[in-house]
């Protein structure tokens, strides 16, 4: 077990939450937060849910390490006082709902923070309480469908594929949690609490592949208008994943240079020595023969000795790993991703510890699933942080925060937009000579969608940090900041002059918080690691997959995750270790592979406990993509239980469904495909069975539900002729507004601004740098800088 965080070590946190709620509170816990889970006698029911180990739900072992148990009775009238005791001396209350839920104690959420001003309260459901479909079901199969990431998961035609179980949940328990510290950083800031209405439909629609923000295939096709592109993905293995002599291998080839390495691998073949095959669209346009070629050379060799290989010859190649091969890795055993925990009565297995280092040290699974009541329903004794006088000073929460944005791509940029979008003031810093990926555009078009959508409310200062002028400037901004964000190869930030230790010689209370592929140590630290490669290694590639035995093809290549998910678990690292910070600031880091292996951790055990011979019980639901009228449409319908059975034999006009699988998707599939998917799905979800309609990106944004809750609005960029839809909110808070829609900037707009009223430095000094090259900026913009503490918001911005 691993030692106990400190970063929210004065965080109380009562938790009456189930089995899609849990992680919330489990981050929490993992960071150092008083955790009380609030158990019936008995204990809750769905420690026993399936998949289980020798008895025992992976799931709840996993969601609830690090917690204290309580057993309170709602019927009792001692354990209401208690419940209700509890929570007025909780800063937090997370609520699953259910039978157990805060409403079942007479302590509703949505009024317990009207009696105690100071609390925070998070009401997580599946669609939110409010809206045409707050009643409608969920399970992760159905969020899939709906959020369009199953619209990019499977072959070119045919049946999607669903992606691994596990995701949809774990994804939307990241976004509460980041939820529910902006909203306790903000309560210690003015003193107020809040209400949040946490829809788990949102949270995946913006977080696990989002249609609208930095776009990978998400938006594929997508023309600068709505006219959204409904076809399947164009290309499913543009990542191509090769058989070998024991399994399976990618490759990733970006770069001419990579190319110059694997041409070089081949043999220097005649027929690829034309420099047009320097360009990722001329190798795809000679994709067969060129697969063909690579596929004969990798045939007879095997995964580790054709990594090697790769490594060596600079061309990005992973091996295709098992979840259990992943999990019995060199890697994630010598950085200490991995811990023993009993599942079950004689069941101990390596499960993921948790996906943050702080200061160099795991933070995770320090304390096991405690037993049912096996702790006093009181808190731990420990430092509280002063009772702030209520302000009613309209700010948003992280104002007054002014960070240094180093980060590129969707896990780096996401991480600033995060904090940008809740006050904080974010200096995008940006280099002339290495631009960040994003700010690739198609031609006449100066800025690209994805830029515009992930980089909105921040400022941009063009800084060359290799310059020995550059980097005293950086040091200068540093000074005055408070956080620094990066995503860079392990190494990079060093090397620039710029490490952990380098930053607190210059101010010792900053913050750092970095990401990167596989983590700042062990012996995947130095491999490149683009997202395709970190999922083949890590298993996910394995799991996303489809459940028919002929088709042997990997579904995730269409997908970017992890990176939206990274984004949020380094913001929340981040903004724990600024709530910390006294008179020292922190260092995080987090590992996209430790988040990919943590975010599916159920998945990893179960095939962990089978491989090591352990009685496993699968869970029996029956998750489904079933054809419905129309052209390439479908929908997803879950039965999870003898109650979802009847419900659905009485829809269908039948006494009973078949009993066996086979047979019932037969039957399912016989009524869907001649009936349109949403009046299909709406019937099954009168009926109180769940299921959803796969969405593309055009259907998100005429969603009822998503605009009733006005999830987006029209972002108006100056740059672009039509408004984008982004993004109003993470989550529908009662207090805290909506996040402004300033335009993205253009490299260096603000770098002269910044210049004068950060860094104080005279018209006649800036314009030396600028001519000498140390400082760059964009003249042909007149936008003024204004930090994000006294911009205001455009006149059409939303509020809440």
């Amino acid at each position: 077990m691993l030692d106990t965080c400190q970063l929210l070590s004065a965080m109380r946190v009562v938790d009456v939450g189930g089995p899609e709620s849990d992680g919330v509170s489990r981050i929490l816990a993992d960071l150092g937060a008083d955790v009380l889970k609030v158990e019936a006698p008995g204990g809750a029911a769905h420690r026993t849910a399936t998949p289980t180990v020798a008895g025992s739900s992976v799931a709840f072992a996993l969601d609830n390490a690090n917690k204290r148990s309580v057993v309170l009775d709602p019927a009792v009238t001692r354990d209401r006082d208690r419940f209700a005791a509890l929570v007025a001396e909780a800063d937090v209350l997370v609520d699953g709902g259910g039978a157990l839920g805060a409403a079942a104690f007479g302590q509703a959420a949505a009024e317990v923070t009207r009696r105690h001003e100071h609390l925070v309260a998070l009401e997580m459901s599946d669609f939110g309480t409010t809206g045409p479909r707050a009643n409608w079901r969920a399970t992760d199969a159905v969020l899939y469908a709906m959020s369009t990431a199953l619209s990019r998961s499977g072959p070119t035609t045919g049946r999607p594929v669903l992606p691994p179980t596990g995701l949809a949940t774990s994804t939307a328990a990241v976004q509460a949690a980041w939820v529910v510290l902006v909203a306790y950083y903000d309560r210690l800031r003015c003193g107020r609490g809040d209400y949040v209405d946490f829809s788990r439909y949102e949270a995946v629609v913006q977080c696990l592949d989002p249609p609208f923000g930095s776009e990978g295939q998400a938006a594929s096709g997508q023309k600068q208008s709505r006219d959204l592109w409904r076809g399947r993905p164009r290309n499913q293995q543009i990542y191509p994943t090769f058989p070998c002599a024991d399994g399976f291998v990618r490759i990733c080839l970006l770069s001419p240079r990579q190319w110059h390495g694997m041409r070089a691998w081949l043999g220097e073949p005649e027929q690829f020595a034309d420099p047009k095959f320097e360009t990722i669209v001329a190798r795809f346009l000679a994709s067969d023969e060129l697969n063909a070629a690579i596929a004969d050379l990798f045939a007879r060799q095997t995964m580790d000795a054709l990594v090697a290989e790769g490594q060596r010859r600079g061309v990005p190649i992973a091996a295709v790993y098992t979840p259990a091969e992943a999990l019995g890795s060199e890697h994630f055993r010598a950085v200490g991703a991995l811990t023993d925990v009993q599942i079950g009565v004689g069941a101990t297995l390596p499960v993921p510890a948790g996906s943050f280092v702080v200061d160099g040290r795991r933070s995770g699974i320090s304390r096991p699933h405690p037993e049912p009541g096996s702790d006093e329903s009181r808190w731990r004794t420990g430092d509280r942080p002063p009772v702030t006088p209520p302000d009613e000073t309209a700010r948003a929460p992280l104002t007054g925060l002014r960070v240094l944005d180093l980060g590129v791509i969707v896990a780096g940029g996401e991480l600033g937009r995060l904090f940008a979008d809740m006050g904080a003031e974010v200096i995008k810093v940006e280099s002339k000579a290495y631009p960040d990926g994003l700010r690739q555009s198609p031609p006449g078009q100066p800025m690209s969608r994805s830029w515009a959508l992930t980089h909105r409310n921040e400022v941009s200062l063009g800084l060359d940090l290799r310059s020995p002028d550059g980097a005293e400037l950086f040091r200068r901004l540093v000074a005055a900041s408070d956080a620094v964000f990066a995503n860079f190869k392990p190494g990079t930030l060093a090397a620039l002059g710029f490490s952990y230790e380098e930053l607190t010689k210059v101010n010792p209370r900053i913050v750092l918080a970095e990401s990167s592929a596989f983590g700042s140590t062990g012996p995947w630290s130095e491999r490149m690691g683009y997202g395709p490669l970190v999922r083949a290694t890590t298993g996910v590639s394995r799991l996303w997959a489809s459940a028919d035995p002929e088709d042997t093809g990997f579904y995730d290549a269409t997908t970017i995750f992890p990176d939206h998910v990274v984004a949020r678990i380094t913001a929340i690292a981040a903004l724990a270790a600024l709530i910390a910070r006294t008179d020292t600031g922190g260092h995080v880091h987090v590992s996209q592979a430790e988040a990919a292996v943590n975010q599916l951790a159920t998945s990893y055990v179960v095939e962990a406990a089978k491989a090591a011979g352990f009685h496993v019980a699968d869970d029996d639901a029956l998750h489904a993509v079933y054809p419905c009228a129309g052209e390439d449409e479908w929908c997803v319908v879950s039965v999870r239980s003898a109650e979802d059975r009847a419900a659905l034999a009485a829809t269908f006009g039948l006494e009973a469904l078949p009993a066996d699988a086979t047979a019932l998707q037969q039957c399912v599939a016989a009524w869907t495909a001649v009936r349109d998917k949403a009046e299909a799905v709406e019937a099954l979800q009168r009926a109180g069975v769940p299921a959803g309609s796969m969405h593309r990106a055009v259907d998100v944004l005429g969603d009822p539900q998503l605009t009733f809750r006005k999830l987006y609005a029209d972002m108006v960029h100056p740059l672009f002729a039509a408004p984008m839809p982004s993004e109003t909110h993470p989550a529908h808070f009662r207090r805290i507004a909506d996040a402004p829609l300033r335009p993205a900037p253009m490299p260096g707009e603000h770098t002269r601004q910044i210049a004068c009223e950060v860094l104080s430095l005279d018209a006649v000094e800036i314009e030396r740098l600028i001519a000498a090259g140390v400082l760059f900026t964009h003249d042909e913009t007149t936008t003024a800088y204004a930090s994000p503490s006294t911009a205001s918001a455009p006149p059409d911005a939303p509020s809440s």
